[in-house]
């Protein structure tokens, strides 16, 4: 099975710039017409808007189970700076539990793959799948569930 939100995730990166853009000129409209005060609002505001995404951290998410082996690139959708490329990687026989963690009535979801290493059991870190739609993230704990019943 595959599961992608490309799409989905430009569509948060553009949400953000463009409503950052548009906070930080009205902002410094406000602050070049003597209207401090609501500047300084309009920098708390986009203060919010920013610890927002932050903490939803929507990423970019590639999944696939196919080949006997499970694979998840990720990478951060809005972020301020390079991006970095991330990719967990391993054969289906060793996964050990898939953990999902779901927050704020189920729109924040995390997952945590724990698997068998010849030293015991490891655990990746968490992966935001805030940005995947709720059917996909259904999709991918069937998915799951079912390797691990094998």
């Amino acid at each position: 099975m595959q599961i992608s939100n490309k799409n989905r995730a430009i569509k948060f990166k553009r949400l953000f710039f463009l409503v950052s853009i548009a906070i930080a000129i009205s902002t410094l409209l406000l602050f070049l017409t003597d209207l401090t005060l609501y500047g300084i609002a309009g920098v708390g505001v986009f203060s919010l808007w920013y610890l927002y995404f932050h903490v939803a951290d929507y990423q970019f998410i590639e999944y696939s189970d196919d080949n006997e082996r499970i694979v998840l690139r990720f990478y951060k959708a809005v972020s301020l700076g390079s991006k970095s490329y991330h990719s967990i990687e391993f054969p289906q026989n060793i996964l050990q539990n898939a953990h999902f963690e779901n927050s704020v009535f189920g729109k924040l979801s995390d997952i945590t793959f724990i698997v068998r290493t010849k030293r015991g059991i490891a655990e990746y870190p968490s992966v935001s799948l805030s940005a995947l739609i709720y059917e996909d993230r259904k999709r991918m704990q069937e998915s799951l569930f079912k390797i691990l019943q094998r």
